[in-house]
Order: structure tokens, then sequence, then C-alpha cells
């Protein structure tokens, strides 16, 4: 056998390179930034965080819930849920989380378990009694409605006042006692006729800045710890 042929068939039985896991960092890298929950195996909710620094299947996790993790020192298996505004798509994830100073966790063993369309999970049913404030237009001034839930990106509300779709207004709730009223500018984006009369409101946050989505965000799951604790 010539030198040529031997290294002819070394140089093809060398594994081709796998390209499943650059396919993967890469898909991983789309979710940079995303605001996710962060549970124990067995569903406990432990904080909600900010996914940042993705690199392979590594990233960290940037706590801005207000629970303390003090009973976690070692290693442990997590579930990482999430939603991509981008993709409008949630996001499952799982990976070995390890606390570290200042609230940042680091993540190993990255993997994306699945995508799917489902949002409900990051909508919060409340019921709660809230204002919408025109500022123009027959229905000017500020009325009652009742929330009935919220999302990060948006709200449903009812009404016995008409509103069409591409109205704005200011709607103001408070949602939790020791907090203060939460502020959001609004804009129909669904309306629905009921039968008794009143009229229930597909809305969408406009010019939401970064404090006001973590504020909602922080709203929403304490809300959600809440309710979990007293089940």
């Amino acid at each position: 056998m010539g030198l040529f042929n031997l290294f002819s068939k070394n140089t093809k039985e060398q594994p081709a390179q796998d390209s499943s896991e650059a396919n993967d960092a890469e898909e991983l890298a789309r979710y940079s930034g995303m605001r996710v929950e962060v549970t124990s195996d067995a569903g406990q909710l432990l904080f909600v965080a900010k996914l940042l620094g993705l690199r392979e299947n590594r990233a960290e996790l940037h706590q801005y819930s207000e629970s303390e993790i003090s009973q976690i020192a070692e290693p442990i298996h997590a579930k990482i849920r999430g939603y991509s505004d981008h993709e409008r798509k949630a996001v499952y994830l799982e990976g070995v989380i390890t606390p570290g100073p200042k609230h940042i966790w680091q993540v190993e063993e990255l993997t994306i378990v699945r995508t799917t369309n489902d949002r409900a999970f990051f909508r919060l049913d409340t019921n709660q009694n809230a204002t919408i404030t025109m500022f123009s237009g027959l229905s000017m001034g500020e009325k009652p409605c009742r929330l009935l839930n919220i999302s990060i990106g948006g709200a449903s509300i009812s009404s016995e006042h008409r509103y069409h779709e591409g109205d704005k207004f200011l709607l103001k709730v408070k949602l939790l006692e020791d907090r203060p009223e939460s502020a959001m500018f609004s804009q129909v984006v669904r309306v629905i006729e009921k039968e008794d009369a009143k009229f229930e409101y597909g809305c969408s946050f406009l010019e939401l800045t970064e404090a006001d989505q973590e504020q909602i965000t922080k709203n929403i799951f304490t809300i959600q710890r809440q309710k979990r604790a007293r089940t």
C-alpha cells in the first residue's frame, strides 16, 4: 500500500465533526436575555431570573426575584422555563445550577427540552379592581374596570364601557397590597362583547422600559408563589 493510499484512508476514517452540538449552542444563544422561572425537579419555585452569558451548554442566571434560596449550597438539577418574545414561544430548558455571589447562578449541562406555543403559564389570573384612563375621545377620563389576567406583555380586562380596537389608555392596578400601584400604557388589540352588556378587552402594553417589565415580572411571580404556598 502506498503512502498516498495510507493517508487517504486515515483521512476518511476520521469521524466527521458533529454539527449537532454547534446547532444546539446556536439555538441556545437565541434565548440570551430571556426572563425565566427556575424550579426544582419536584416543581418548587426557586427564583425568577434573566438568562445571560450563554456559551455552548453553559450560562448564568441573574436572579431578580426576592426569594432567598439559602438552603441550596451545592449544585442541583433544575428546570428553567421562559418565553421568547421574538419567537412567541414558551421555552423549556433544564440544567445543573450552582449558587454564586450577588445572586448570580452558574448553569451547566444546559439543554433545550422543548419549545411550544403555550403562553398561558406566563399569564396570571387576577380578577382585581383596576382603572382605565383615556386622554381623548368620548370615553375620556378615568373609569373602573376589572383586571382579569396579566402577563409581561399585556392584560385582559372587563368593563361596562365601550372601547375600540386601537384605543390607547393608561391601565392602573394594585397587584399587591404592599407594593405601589402599577400603571401601564396600553392599547386594545381585541374586543369581545359579552351577553351581560359588558366587554372584554385584550390589551397589549406599550413603551414598557426594562425596569417596568422586571417589576411586572416580579409582581406576577410573587403572587404565583403566594398562591402556591396556600395550596
